[in-house]
């Protein structure tokens, strides 16, 4: 099947979210209440509006099948909890259940790659809650690195939110 990666228009953004929100909620019974809470407000805020961000979709078939929003280098992606930092980071990254182990979620990354690079970066990071094993896994295939100096906590609940990074060749 192919992907096609394109940037995401203005009046698929309820459905990118609403996307976003079921394929994150695999992590619901794993986490407690009040950090699903956070989360789900986290992925579902207009924070991929910002001046600058890059909004992608991924599409199979003519259906959106996924999504992730690459955040401009020095801008506040995670709402005061991370300083900002000198490269672009990848954030909220999700591809519907019915379209994952199809290749969706390293193609959406290799996109954010080739765009930061594109753009004369050096380096690209993210954050992902240490109970999304798949996608840690995922990450650390693709060569990014643990950052722990980056790490957060952002429910004060004991659950850290983890940073990585990779080299852009």
């Amino acid at each position: 099947m192919n992907i096609t990666i394109r940037n995401a228009k203005k009046d698929e953004l309820h459905a990118i979210r609403k996307q976003r929100v079921d394929a994150y909620a695999d992590h619901k019974q794993a986490i407690p209440e009040a950090h699903w809470d956070a989360l789900r407000q986290a992925i579902s805020s207009e924070a991929d509006q910002q001046p600058g961000v890059e909004l992608l979709v991924a599409e199979m078939d003519e259906n959106i099948v996924g999504s992730v929003a690459l955040f401009p280098a020095n801008t506040d992606a995670y709402e005061g909890f991370v300083d900002e930092l000198n490269y672009p980071e990848i954030r909220v990254l999700a591809v519907a259940p019915s379209a994952r182990g199809k290749g969706v979620a390293t193609a959406l990354l290799n996109e954010c790659i080739h765009l930061a690079g594109a753009q004369g970066f050096h380096e690209i990071g993210l954050h992902t809650g240490e109970f999304m094993k798949t996608a840690i896994a995922l990450y650390e295939r693709s060569g990014f690195k643990r950052l722990p100096q980056h790490d957060f906590e952002p429910a004060n609940d004991g659950i850290i939110v983890k940073a990585f990074k990779r080299s852009i060749s």
